[in-house]
């Protein structure tokens, strides 16, 4: 699995004119599925995230984790995380979990951050999504296992 995390102040997904999943401080996180993923792996980066610390304390130093700030997530289905731009002019995604695969699995993540203790919201699997991020800091990391 590969997330890219984004810390931000605030986040709405919208599909269409239809707003459906909106947060105030917190993290966006844009999970992609590979093809030899597993729930394990889902369990891990739920948990990783609960508890990195990237939240500023009093001092201004990132030292604080979601979980102890009390922020919200928004996890949002990105295969295209998996792209492969090494030949050619488009992007290929065979490195990218099917659907039928993928989806369960970010389901399943996006329930064991709910299990930690943080509110979370889903993008809609397979939409168009407009992503609105107010990226805090701002904080982007990139976390693979």
């Amino acid at each position: 699995m590969r997330i890219v995390l984004q810390r931000v102040s605030h986040a709405r997904v919208s599909v269409g004119e239809q707003t459906i999943a909106q947060i105030g401080p917190g993290l966006v996180l844009l999970v992609g599925v590979g093809l030899s993923d597993h729930e394990e792996q889902a369990r891990y980066l739920a948990e990783k995230i609960a508890h990195l610390r990237i939240f500023e304390d009093q001092a201004g130093k990132m030292n604080r984790s979601l979980l102890e700030v009390g922020g919200e997530a928004i996890v949002v289905s990105q295969f295209t995380l998996y792209a492969d731009t090494r030949k050619g002019r488009r992007p290929s995604f065979t490195a990218a979990a099917q659907p039928q695969i993928a989806q369960p699995l970010v389901d399943r993540f996006a329930t064991f951050l709910t299990q930690l203790g943080i509110p979370t919201q889903n993008g809609e699997f397979g939409a168009h999504m407009l992503v609105e991020i107010a990226n805090d800091g701002p904080v982007t990391i990139i976390l693979e296992r």
